[in-house]
């Protein structure tokens, strides 16, 4: 926006803020015809194009009442990141794509205060003795906020956007995230009952592929997920538990951690217990409720499957130090049974990229023995320079018995 309808936003927003009648609620109408009667003295002698008018209009009340120059962004169903480096220096991934958005906020103050009205609507708290914090927003996007003396720039605030509806399955397949064999292969493991962690690295949709395969947990059984900011979308559960963890604030409130809602949710009479992300010591709790006829998803960040595994040591021994590696390596041989690794390629698509099987027990070197399922390869690049692969099968699964307890078979295979 130029600096002549970025000055009449300021000046129009100025007034309508003068005009208020602080004592009694303003409705969204009210607020709009207050921001009209404003806008026609001061619009009286410009020759300003009706688009132009619409939009100092909604950015006016963006900035009284929503989340200012962000809102129009958090509106757009196409936007899936937004990357806010101080007031000047707002960023955006679009359709896969990274851009520089060519707004502005009005001055540090107004950045700050949408940092506080982001804070408070999910009863969180932020400043300069606690500067760092994760919050959400009403549409469930996840946010990051980064203040001074942390943030050298000014404060930074990083959203991730999520879709309005929950990606299926359908919809993955779609995308060429995986294919049909994948999908029934997959099916058939949530229903057996296989624990399944999924990996990959930043951006390579791990919550939304957990929130897929949610889909395929029998409906008659009772689900919890323990996430740190509610963003799974699981449906169709009726006897489903979501249960958020807690930061300490100023307040007084003690701090709720992952590892308090693992241990507590084991006392809920789970089924199946789905664990948003883990990221240090709950990964314990999680391999001790794997490992106590409990099933279980998760994620974890990686950079293959392989390292997925040593992953999970570190964090193992981040909760428990004293337990030897080998104990280590036990529990997550007993309590994982599959790994998925996704990946986010460089024409910006996702795809599974390996299905891995970790088998119990370790080996003579006391190491933990995967078996490779399916991987992708690469065949080429279309005319759009989408890269084209297929998922070849390189083996079967060898722990069988939790398909054969639930009296199921995996497609194309024997036994």
């Amino acid at each position: 926006m130029d600096t002549r309808l970025e000055d009449l936003k300021k000046s129009i927003k100025d007034r309508v803020i003068a005009s208020l009648d602080f004592s009694k609620d303003i409705s969204d109408e009210e607020m709009y015809g207050l921001i009209d009667k404003e806008m026609s003295g001061s619009f009286k002698d410009l020759m300003v194009p009706i688009s132009d008018r619409r939009r100092v209009r909604e950015l006016v009340f963006h900035s009284i009442r929503k989340l200012d120059v962000l809102q129009q962004l958090i509106d757009d169903p196409k936007v899936t990141e937004i990357m806010v480096n101080g007031t000047d220096s707002i960023f955006i991934e679009k359709e896969g794509r990274l851009y520089r958005f060519n707004t502005r906020f009005e001055s540090r103050e107004k950045l700050e205060d949408v940092v506080q009205q982001i804070v408070a609507s999910c009863n969180r708290v932020v400043n300069e003795s606690s500067p760092i914090v994760d919050a959400r927003l009403s549409n469930g996007a996840r946010v990051n906020i980064v203040l001074t003396p942390v943030a050298l720039g000014g404060p930074v605030i990083t959203i991730r956007r999520f879709p309005d509806e929950p990606i299926t399955m359908g919809k993955l397949l779609e995308l060429e995230s995986l294919s049909e064999e994948l999908r029934d292969y997959l099916m058939i493991l949530v229903k057996a009952g296989y624990n399944i962690f999924i990996s990959g690295g930043t951006g390579s949709g791990k919550t939304t592929f957990l929130n897929a395969l949610s889909d395929y947990i029998p409906k008659d059984l009772r689900v919890i997920s323990i996430e740190d900011n509610a963003e799974l979308q699981i449906r169709g559960v009726p006897n489903l538990v979501r249960l958020e963890a807690r930061n300490a604030n100023v307040e007084g409130c003690k701090p709720i951690t992952i590892r308090d809602l693992i241990k507590s949710s084991l006392r809920m009479r789970p089924d199946w217990l789905i664990v948003g992300e883990v990221r240090g010591g709950e990964c314990v709790d999680m391999l001790q409720a794997m490992n106590t006829g409990h099933m279980a998803m998760s994620t974890g960040h990686s950079n293959s499957a392989a390292d997925m595994l040593s992953r999970l040591e570190t964090m193992s021994l981040m909760g428990m130090a004293e337990l030897p590696l080998p104990a280590v390596r036990g529990q997550i041989a007993a309590g994982i049974d599959i790994i998925v690794h996704l990946g986010r390629l460089r024409d910006k698509s996702r795809k599974v990229l390996e299905i891995r099987e970790v088998e119990s027990g370790l080996d003579r070197e006391g190491k933990i023995v995967t078996n490779t399922l399916f991987r992708f390869e690469e065949t080429g690049t279309d005319s759009k320079g989408r890269i084209k692969g297929e998922w070849k099968k390189e083996g079967n699964l060898k722990a069988r018995e939790k398909l054969i307890a639930a009296g199921l078979r995996l497609p194309s295979e024997e036994g």
